[in-house]
Order: C-alpha cells, then sequence, then structure tokens
C-alpha cells in the first residue's frame, strides 16, 4: 500500500446502496478490489438523499425507508495508479456515473501534528 502526499487522484464512483455483485453489496467490492489491488485508501459513504439518471430522489426521511439510498466510494491514490484501477470498474459499474479529480493530501494517514499527541 502507498502512503502518498502532495498531488494524488481522487477516483468517486456512485452506486445504490441495493446495487450488488455476486451477492455482495457494490460498494463492498469496490472497496476490497480497491485493496487488493494495492491502493492508498477507499471508503464507501452512504447519503442521506440524492437522485441520478433516473431523475428519483431517494432519501432517508422515515416516510422513505424502502428507498435505495445513494452511496459514494472513493478511492485515493497517485494519478497513475488510480487510472490503472479503472479497468476493475469497467466489470463491474457499466453505467454508473465514475469521477476523477487531482487533489492534494497534506497530510498522511498515521501521522500526528507535532504540537499534538496521539489521542
Amino acid at each position: 500500500m502507498t502512503r502518498p502526499t502532495g498531488t494524488v487522484t481522487r477516483l468517486t464512483v456512485f452506486v445504490g446502496e441495493n446495487d450488488t455483485w455476486r451477492h455482495r453489496p457494490l460498494y463492498s467490492e469496490i472497496v476490497h478490489r480497491a485493496h487488493a489491488a494495492g491502493l492508498a485508501g477507499a471508503s464507501a459513504f452512504r447519503g442521506v438523499e440524492g437522485f441520478g439518471a433516473s431523475s428519483v430522489v431517494h432519501t432517508s426521511r422515515l416516510l422513505s425507508l424502502g428507498d435505495e439510498l445513494p452511496v459514494a466510494v472513493v478511492v485515493v491514490d497517485t494519478e497513475e495508479r488510480v487510472r490503472a484501477f479503472l479497468p476493475e470498474l469497467d466489470t463491474l459499474v457499466p453505467d454508473g456515473l465514475v469521477l476523477l479529480d487531482r487533489c492534494e493530501a497534506v497530510r498522511r494517514p498515521g501521522t500526528a501534528r507535532p504540537d499534538r499527541g496521539h489521542r
């Protein structure tokens, strides 16, 4: 696993929480494949409300418990390593929204600021 600093590439994949890949949540499959590929980090975030190509608004409000909420999977590493991971997504997310953007990593995971100790 790499621990990039400076300029990194953030890959964001939007899926539905009920989307699956071979009986496993799709967001989980993406995170585990990113881990297996040795990428620096990946997390899945459940949205409280959103809409996509269907233009149907999905919400977590009490009256809409059955709705499928959006999940954003965020993967971070160097641009080269993230782009090398894109073919993995081609089979998993043929119609989903996939975004790439450059970011600046200002602190690595596992490093404390000198003026603050670990909590």
